[in-house]
């Protein structure tokens, strides 16, 4: 017995030691010797072993997780830039056992109406997500300690991803060379900031774009930021977003909704904004909205961005605000990523790219806590280029013209009143150009016109201050109503005012597509008439072109920098070439809702269709297409040490210049529109609605105009047949595509028999060009399904390199 007891006592003294060597240590004792930062989620650092333990007091207590890359890899094509926004997560701590299980609820389906119950229901139907899960290190009373360093040194950004989508290799993060990045590793009272340095290795199949960016393409170290930050208090009052108003927001299902109403709810995004006394005509703000511009952009571009950005006090002085937006410059000790404040950030890339405004949103209510504006620094130059290639500026013996300086400035400040245009929850009109230039959130091209003494005239390059359409979204996204009003009823009144004066709204998905219908939604236009426009910018480029010459480079500058110049100036017409083509089986809209007396559907005149159409089909003529001869003789190969980039025009000549290659991407451009399935599509079904201008009509005259044209010759009889050949490949490629509809393939196929016709006449003809070139058709014909548009040679990029994926950039 006394054995028995023995035993039982030593089996109870070892499960009691085991359980306390299991069981979490106390605060004092794990925490002792390590560096303590107080504040939102306190947090201690341990030198000895470089780990961050994070004391969670604040368990199931909801906060806001976002993650992003203040120190970047510099690759347009990658992406990846400095200071990019990862996505904002409402997340809690949830302790279950010895484990924390970090957990963000599914924001994208609720129960709104407070029934427990139906919360629950809605809760167990969908997905939620565990982002990670810790062990307790120590705890006491309600508060726990755990290792952080792990989920803080992770790849919460997905840089390895992002290279791997990219096709630039396949990296993996290493550990051994990664770690804290402490001047950024901060606490404060309502966010805790977390920096880490991160290296990726591997590079044995790394792409040409980590090698230009890379100091070794063996290890990418980046940074990598995590905030935590506290919610918002509940006065925030959610606004509804409507079509007719240009904002982005949030939208969520509610289930709780009754059946009669929509159960899909949509808010804007928008910063929090009040009036100290909502019921003045005129009112400070409780608290102003207040950016602050990246110290490190130099003179005179800071000033430049400070003068764009401020345009936006202009908007909310309309909307009876006094003093309630501000620009200050970023002080020095100020970290960019940090959620208190809005940024303007400076940043540096290879190539020229895409700008664009983020934000730090609420995901339960549509409220703006951080706008971040992120300016590549490289756009600028390629306004100055622009504006060497129109004025030939270098004059020997005079100064450079200061006309290329204020235009790219110019358009520095309108970027900068764009990009943080999004960050306050705007998008995109590219409708407001029709409307004497009405927002800073279309896409301008620079206005020049042509004096009465036919000089080129920059000086209304780019528009100054906010547009009529910007002041109307910031009154419908921020205007604080007094007590008492009807504020559906008065944002409504605010639209139809709106449309009353003529203002227009329409944004990305309609103005992006290269089979467009809308005929005035375009990127990079300008002027009442897409037709009208496109005439006026070629007489601009032929001006252009006629005074090009050595005068577009500097002195001591290698003669063959000229085709760098000349590509902006060639191609001076792309942007009004594809707005212009949208007319052609046009279909005039706008985001009517029932009963606001907008315009909802109706077809573009013939006449207008007509119009636009005959101004395109002269961008396909040589005497436009072909360079002069004192063009291409002052353009010789590259020297060593210059090597050829993507920004020129691609060659089928080798080293040698070759203006025959960009006469044909350029006339490809044009009939790449005129061709879009979608745009033959509504051709065949307007005619079939009573219009005078259907697909056959327009396909007879792209014949005549080409092949059916008067031979020319020399370079301008090569460029002709060059043209055919092209019309060709899309009149074949149009009738194999499956799909296009079939009327479409029908009527592609009757022009090519028509077609066929003609060329066994012009293969007997005496001219050795012309037969060859009917000959080589001719054997094309035989293999329709070889025909691929995609051969031809490529324009050289024109708005910004890398992904367009982001809408909120330019």
């Amino acid at each position: 017995m006394r054995k028995t007891l023995t035993l039982l006592c030593l089996l109870w003294l070892a499960f009691t030691s085991l359980h306390a060597q299991n069981k979490p240590a106390g605060f004092a004792a794990k925490t002792a010797s390590l560096q303590k930062f107080a504040g939102f989620f306190p947090f201690y650092w341990d030198e000895a072993t470089g780990k961050i333990f994070l004391e969670i007091d604040k368990l199931d207590t909801p906060f806001l997780y976002v993650s992003s890359l203040p120190a970047g890899l510099g690759s347009n094509d990658i992406g990846l830039d400095r200071g990019q926004l990862g996505g904002t997560h409402v997340v809690s701590f949830q302790k279950v056992g010895p484990k924390v299980l970090l957990i963000e609820p599914n924001q994208s389906y609720r129960a709104m109406n407070g029934n427990p119950a139906e919360e629950q229901a809605v809760a167990q139907s969908f997905a939620q997500s565990t982002l990670w899960g810790f062990k307790v290190e120590a705890s006491e009373g309600n508060r726990v300690l755990v290792d952080a360093t792990d989920f803080l040194l992770r790849d919460a950004h997905d840089v390895v991803g992002s290279i791997r989508r990219s096709r630039q290799g396949s990296y993996r993060l290493d550990a051994s060379r990664s770690a804290f990045y402490l001047p950024r590793t901060k606490n404060f009272p309502q966010n805790t900031e977390f920096e880490a340095t991160l290296t990726f290795v591997g590079g044995d199949d790394a792409g040409n774009f980590v090698r230009e960016v890379a100091p070794s393409t063996e290890a990418l170290t980046l940074r990598q930021h995590h905030s935590f930050i506290q919610l918002p208090d509940r006065n925030y009052t959610p606004r509804a977003m409507d079509p007719r108003a240009g904002y982005f927001g949030i939208e969520y299902m509610d289930f709780s909704t009754p059946i009669n109403q929509s159960i899909v709810k949509r808010f804007i995004a928008r910063h929090r904004l009040q009036k100290k006394n909502p019921g003045a005509a005129v009112s400070e703000a409780v608290e102003p909205i207040v950016y602050y511009v990246d110290h490190a952009a130099p003179e005179p571009i800071r000033s430049a961005l400070l003068d764009g950005a401020r345009w936006w006090a202009q908007a909310f002085e309309a909307a009876g605000y006094k003093d309630a937006f501000k620009v200050e410059i970023l002080p020095v000790d100020a970290d960019p990523m940090d959620v208190r404040y809005n940024v303007i950030q400076w940043v540096h890339r290879s190539t020229r790219g895409w700008s664009y405004g983020a934000s730090v949103t609420d995901p339960r209510t549509g409220e703006i806590l951080k706008g971040h504006v992120s300016l590549g620094s490289l756009r600028v130059r390629q306004d100055y280029l622009i504006a060497e290639g129109l004025l030939a500026p270098y004059e020997e013996g005079k100064p450079a013209n200061p006309e290329m300086m204020r235009m790219a400035l110019a358009r520095l400040r309108q970027l900068s009143a764009h990009e943080l245009g999004h960050t306050l929850g705007i998008m995109h009109n590219y409708a407001a150009s029709v409307s004497n230039r009405a927002s800073v959130m279309d896409y301008p091209h620079p206005t020049v016109r042509l004096t009465p003494d036919g000089k080129i005239d920059l000086a209304d390059a780019y528009a100054v201050g906010m547009g009529e359409w910007d002041k109307l979204a910031v009154a419908y996204g921020y205007q604080d109503f007094p007590k008492g009003t009807d504020e559906t009823q008065a944002l409504d009144q605010l639209l139809r005012e709106g449309h009353r004066r003529g203002l227009q709204f329409i944004s990305d998905r309609d103005a992006r597509s290269p089979g467009g219908a809308h005929p005035q939604a375009h990127l990079w236009d300008n002027g009442v008439n897409a037709a009208d426009e496109l005439r006026q910018v070629l007489a601009i480029r032929e001006k252009a072109l006629a005074q090009f010459g050595v005068n577009n480079i500097k002195q001591g500058t290698p003669m063959a920098m000229l085709e760098d110049v000349l590509v902006p100036i060639y191609n001076y017409h792309r942007y009004q070439v594809e707005a212009t083509a949208k007319v052609v089986g046009g279909l005039n809209y706008t985001y009517a809702s029932r009963g606001d007396g907008q315009l909802v559907t109706e077809k573009v005149p013939a006449a207008e269709q007509q119009k636009a159409l005959d101004a395109l089909l002269a961008t396909l003529q040589p005497e436009v297409l072909a360079l002069p001869e004192n063009i291409i003789a002052l353009i010789p190969p590259r020297p060593a040490g210059w090597s050829p980039t993507r920004e020129l025009f691609d060659k089928r000549t080798g080293l040698t210049f070759d203006p025959l290659a960009a006469a044909e991407a350029s006339a490809d451009f044009t009939l790449s529109f005129l061709f879009h399935p979608e745009r033959a599509a509504r051709l065949v079904e307007l005619k079939a609605r009573g219009s005078r201008l259907g697909l056959e009509e327009v396909l007879d005259q792209i014949l005549e105009q080409t092949w059916k044209a008067k031979t020319q010759n020399g370079l301008k009889g090569q460029t002709q047949l060059l043209t055919q050949q092209l019309v060709l490949t899309h009149l074949l490629a149009l009738s194999q595509n499956e799909n296009a509809a079939y009327s479409v393939r029908g009527i592609a196929t009757l022009k090519l028999q028509e077609l066929e016709k003609q060329l066994k006449k012009l293969s007997k003809a005496s001219d050795d060009a012309m037969k060859a070139n009917a000959l080589l058709a001719l054997e094309r014909l035989k293999q329709p399904a070889a025909a691929k548009p995609q051969l031809h040679k490529d324009l050289p990029p024109g708005a910004p390199i890398g992904s367009v994926e982001i809408l909120g950039c330019q």
